[in-house]
């Protein structure tokens, strides 16, 4: 049994490392989960119906909404549930929930079921990112937060490049049900790491748990990120089925901001805004988290639909954005142990903008070496900001506060990035269809009949074209985005300011960080 180095020493340790070895782990599988899922839902279209009668796609996209509401609900309870069970025992309950659901999820006999499994399986995978996030934070001490949080980063980047090669291979080499299965031995392995390396840390149970602003926030939270995940299906916000929803669920979340601070320990500590550098780095992440993981999807799509490319190809395409944030990340983790991140964020920003505005000008026939120059700039930039946002909103919060700050950090990144996918859904959609020949030309990709039917090889070049139009004009709406997101990054710490993570009543009040 060893403790780790105290929470003001410098150095990474060997059992520091072997804690954020289980938060990657418990990342990896949930964030993997998500982006493989998507890459399947064609598949499960003629697997739960048949080739010739496949499920209407709306129908099967709820294996994605299902786990993301249950997500939803799931996450504002993590930072009650970590003080009142103590992270250890609810990461181990989360991974369990998370595995056992995958289990089901393999075996589901109709799409109804599978939608259920899934529902399970975000129970648990809601919680193990705010989670993680509290255990690493603890872990690492504010002077080693910026390189403990770029470790973090890997998996969240990973996820959405990995998931569609791992998903596209699994599907073509096995069956759809491989990827499920493959979190299985994943989560055994994650449960008896947790258990070996995870410190024991004391509950603290003597908060009473806010009935009253779960009954608001939970179901506030699902509506309207259901309401928000029905535009692109929808094609309007005008939809009976995305504005009422999505109204009831906005009119929950401000009768609970409202209620919020009355009770001693509410269900999400708003109160925590009142810290400048959390205030402006959640403003800050949404505008990002908007911009960018909407402008993500657009990348292996423009590859499938314009380019004629498999998911499989599709995601190796894009992987030079993954290799790009590889680059900066660590550079930018060690950096923000040492200098404001005010100083470090700016310049990755600069770094997306610059690649975001060299996608605006993107056509049907770009080479593919100018298209992953701009990945791979927009990846060096995506390594320089996400996480050191994310260090400079903890870092100053007291050991007490960090599991409510990464709980707020985390339902500020799913509401950005459920907005920004729906937007940028909608606006891509109806581009397409402004182009008169832009469907049938992505429809001649797959299925050569059409382009005989709308005029041959020239009126799939000029539908293809426009098609590529309404991808970069989505560019421009993802570029002016980040330079907002610039603006707000200029409000982030520029000077040196004392990590307040351990203050000195703290450190008496939290457990030692034992490793058994």
């Amino acid at each position: 049994m060893a403790d780790v180095a105290t929470a003001n020493d410098d150095k990474i340790t060997p059992d520091i490392l072997k804690v954020a070895g289980v938060v990657v782990l418990g990342a990896i599988m949930s964030i993997l989960d998500i982006t493989v899922v998507n890459v399947a839902l064609p598949t499960f279209q003629t697997e739960f119906g048949t080739v010739d009668a496949p499920l209407d796609y709306a129908r099967v996209a709820w294996t994605v909404t299902g786990y993301t509401l249950a997500l939803a609900t799931v996450i504002p309870l993590t930072g009650w549930a970590a003080d009142r069970f103590g992270t250890k025992r609810l990461y181990m309950t989360a991974i369990a929930l998370f595995t056992i659901g995958s289990a089901l999820c393999a075996a589901a006999w109709n799409i109804e079921a599978l939608i259920g499994f899934r529902v399970l399986q975000g129970l648990g995978g809601g919680m193990l990112m705010p989670l993680g996030m509290t255990i690493m934070t603890r872990a690492a001490g504010p002077k080693r937060m910026g390189r403990l949080m770029a470790i973090l980063g890997v998996p969240m980047l990973l996820g959405p490049i990995g998931g569609p090669i791992l998903g596209g291979w699994l599907i073509d080499a096995a069956s759809w049900h491989w990827i499920f299965l493959i979190n299985v031995p994943i989560g055994i392995g994650a449960l008896i790491y947790s258990y070996v390396v995870l410190p024991a840390d004391a509950a603290q149970p003597s908060e009473s748990f806010d009935f009253i602003g779960m009954l608001m926030m939970s179901p506030g939270l699902a509506l309207f990120l259901y309401g928000v995940s029905s535009i692109p299906g929808e094609g309007s916000v005008t939809a009976n089925k995305v504005w009422i929803p999505a109204l009831i669920g906005i009119l929950l979340i401000v009768s609970f901001v409202i209620y919020s601070f009355k009770p001693k320990h509410p269900l999400l500590d708003l109160r925590l805004f009142r810290n400048r550098n959390l205030a402006v780095s959640i403003t800050t992440m949404f505008l990002f988290a908007v911009a960018f993981f909407g402008g993500l999807l657009l990348v292996p799509t423009y590859f499938q639909q314009i380019r004629g490319e498999s998911v499989l190809m599709a995601g190796l395409l894009v992987a030079p954005q993954g290799l790009g944030a590889m680059v900066t990340m660590p550079i930018a983790g060690t950096l923000s142990d040492k200098i404001p991140v005010g100083r470090i964020v700016p310049f990755g920003l600069v770094a997306i903008v610059i690649a975001m505005f060299g996608l605006t000008q993107i056509t049907a026939t770009t080479s593919y070496g100018v298209l992953i120059l701009w990945l791979f700039i927009m990846g060096l930039g995506m390594g320089m900001t996400m996480m050191p946002i994310m260090t400079s909103a903890l870092k100053t919060l007291t050991n007490h506060e960090v599991a409510r700050g990464s709980t707020l950090l985390n339902i500020t990144q799913q509401i950005a990035s459920s907005v920004g996918v729906a937007l940028m859904s909608v606006l891509l959609t109806n581009g397409l269809k402004d182009g008169k020949l832009a469907l049938p030309a992505i429809a001649a990709q797959r299925d050569p009949r059409v382009a005989e039917q709308i005029g041959g090889p020239g009126a799939v070049a000029k539908g293809l074209s426009e098609a590529a139009d309404a991808f970069a004009h989505v560019y421009w709406v993802a570029a002016g985005l980040t330079v907002l997101t610039l603006v707000a990054a200029f409000f982030l710490p520029r000077k040196r300011e004392e990590a307040h993570l351990l203050d000195d009543q703290d450190a008496e009040e939290a457990p030692p960080l034992m490793i058994h």
